[in-house]
This record gives C-alpha cells, sequence and structure tokens, in this order.
C-alpha cells in the first residue's frame, strides 16, 4: 500500500487513493467483530465503512480505475446484507430502551412477542451475513482492492490538480440535494412564491406522510449521499462548509426517525396482525407522537433549505475553498 501519499493530497488522484484506502481497511477491520456478533457496534461500523467505500467510488469515479471485483455494484451487494441485519438490530434497540419503558404493564408482555418476532429475523439475517462474508464474492472484493491499492491504476484526469476540480465534484451532488422533491412536501407555491404551512395538527400530519411520506424517506437517502460526498473534502474547506455538512447530518436524523417510526408500526402490525392500536394503543400513540415531533424539527430544516439567500450561500461555499488545505486526522 502507498503510504506515501498520506496526509498531503495534491491531485485528483492522491485523494481518491487515500479515500479508497481508508474505508476499505476501515470495513476489514471490522469483519472478525461481525462474524462474532458479540457487539452491534461492530456491525454498524463495517456497514459504516462499506457505504463511505461506495461513495468514495462514486464521488471518485472520474480518476479511478478499478478492477470489476471492486466495482461500486460489488461493494453495494456486500452493504445491502449487512444494511439488513444492522436494520434489524436498530429497530430492536428502540423498541427496548425507547418505547418499551413507556409502557404501561399490560403492554409490555405484548411487546415481548415482538420482540421475540425479531430475535427470529435476525438469526436469518445474521446467517446470511456469515454465508456473504464467507462466500467467494467478498474474498474477491477484498483481493481486488488489495491488488489495488499495492498498484493502483487511475484515469488520465487523476492528474489534475485536486483544488482545480473541486467545484465541479460537489455543485452536481449539492444540485442533486436541493432539488429534490423532498423538500416541497407539504408546500404550496402561487406565481413562484413559496407558501408555507401554518401549523399543520397531527392529523394532518399523519394524512400528508402517509401520502408522501416516501418521497421524504428518499430525500433522506440523498442526503446521505451528499453527506459522504462532502466529507471526502473537509480538509479543503472551512467552518461554513462544516456547518452545512452538520445540517445534512440533521436532516439525515430528523428524517430518519420519521421513517423509522414507520418501519417500526409495518413490523408489529405483520406480529399483531392489523391489531396493533387495539392491543397496544400507547404505543401506537407514542409511535404517532414521535412523527409529528420529528415533523415539527423538519419543518425548520425546510424553511432553512428553501430559503434563497441559504441555497446561494452553500453553493458559494462549494465554490470557495481554502487557499491551504487542513491536515487529514
Amino acid at each position: 500500500m502507498k503510504e506515501s501519499l498520506n496526509q498531503d493530497p495534491k491531485t485528483f488522484s492522491d485523494c481518491a487513493y487515500i479515500a479508497v484506502a481508508k474505508h476499505f481497511n476501515k470495513f476489514l477491520k471490522h469483519e472478525k467483530g461481525v462474524l462474532a456478533d458479540k457487539d452491534p457496534e461492530e456491525l454498524h461500523q463495517m456497514r459504516v465503512g462499506m457505504r463511505r467505500l461506495r461513495s468514495a467510488i462514486v464521488g471518485f469515479a472520474p480518476a479511478l480505475n478499478l478492477p470489476r471485483n471492486a466495482s461500486e455494484k460489488q461493494v453495494g451487494k456486500i452493504a445491502r446484507v449487512l444494511g439488513s441485519l444492522r436494520d434489524i438490530d436498530v429497530l430492536e434497540d428502540v423498541l427496548e430502551n425507547h418505547y418499551q419503558p413507556t409502557l404501561p404493564q399490560k403492554e409490555k408482555p405484548l411487546l415481548e412477542r415482538g420482540l421475540e418476532a425479531l430475535k427470529q429475523q435476525r438469526k436469518k439475517a445474521f446467517k446470511e451475513v456469515q454465508k456473504t462474508l464467507q462466500g467467494d464474492a467478498y474474498l474477491n472484493l477484498k483481493k481486488a482492492f488489495q491488488e489495488w491499492l499495492n498498484k493502483p491504476i487511475y484515469q488520465p484526469i487523476g492528474g489534475i490538480s485536486i483544488r482545480d476540480i473541486l467545484p465541479d465534484l460537489l455543485l452536481p451532488q449539492v444540485s442533486q440535494l436541493l432539488l429534490h422533491p423532498g423538500w416541497v412536501v407539504g408546500i404550496e407555491f402561487s406565481e413562484g412564491e413559496t407558501q408555507f404551512p401554518d401549523g399543520l395538527s397531527p392529523k394532518k400530519v399523519k394524512i400528508l406522510l402517509d401520502e408522501q411520506g416516501v418521497i421524504l424517506h428518499d430525500l433522506r437517502k440523498e442526503a446521505k449521499r451528499s453527506r459522504y460526498n462532502m466529507e471526502l473534502f473537509t480538509q479543503f474547506y472551512g467552518d461554513t462548509y462544516q456547518e452545512y455538512l452538520q445540517e445534512i447530518k440533521t436532516i439525515q436524523s430528523v428524517v430518519g426517525e420519521i421513517q423509522d417510526s414507520f418501519v417500526l408500526k409495518e413490523f408489529l402490525t405483520s406480529v399483531f396482525e392489523d391489531n396493533l392500536e387495539k392491543e397496544m394503543p400507547v404505543l401506537s400513540s407514542n409511535l404517532q407522537e414521535t412523527r409529528y415531533q420529528k415533523w415539527q424539527e423538519w419543518e425548520k430544516l425546510q424553511h432553512n433549505f428553501l430559503n434563497a439567500k441559504t441555497r446561494k450561500e452553500f453553493h458559494n461555499t462549494v465554490l470557495q475553498p481554502l487557499k491551504t488545505p487542513a491536515k487529514i486526522d
């Protein structure tokens, strides 16, 4: 592996190499821990490593010449298997640590039924993870990345100065994020003027999310892609860039919690055969209250990112990297 690049990237290919090496090594570090299955954090970190590796491959695609077994598609296949198991762990954690303590004694044994069903799902999902991490596709993927890192091959444009092309790399993703239809869920327009709703009731929010929650969830995915893409270049920007990055992380978190409440309800409804509200009224009410609280947080973010001044400043920030990049930690 090329150690000489470490913390001082100058070219497009330098940055590409550092990003691929960092995230490949991150997910590799947690492989044994995932197979041991003693700490769910191992799975979380391996999944994050693979997601960030995918982001690096996409973000640096014009500079990279990777082997077929080290493609974004191949990484994505492995990441999705890890993701299925991780999603179950998240559901279990939220049910046990967030919702269960708030329930009356009558509903707690009923929730145990749901948790037991989740445990059975997890056993199947973990077997799939074991099979995947011990299979040929994963072994070939690791080998392909290791060989490329020992002898990297780049596209001709990889030799260009990274500072000269930063806006070209980042602005397409920023535009994708800002033009996403999720921003205008619940919004109306009159002759180009944005009409924000005035204090939607819990009932109206429920109807709105039932109808357009999928669009909002897709915005969460776009925010995550933008976050990972922007985090590849933090050393080239200052505080304002970091503030926008933090805002995007907040969007991802808030919209994610709205989506998680839907996933929880869908799962529990399947366990209780559409009798969830009758059998567990307090839990049903809590799930709806969570959605409403998070919707109110979302509205503040929505107002901010539909503001013309915010959008212009975001673009201008990306257009103005630091003259002297910071060192990578």
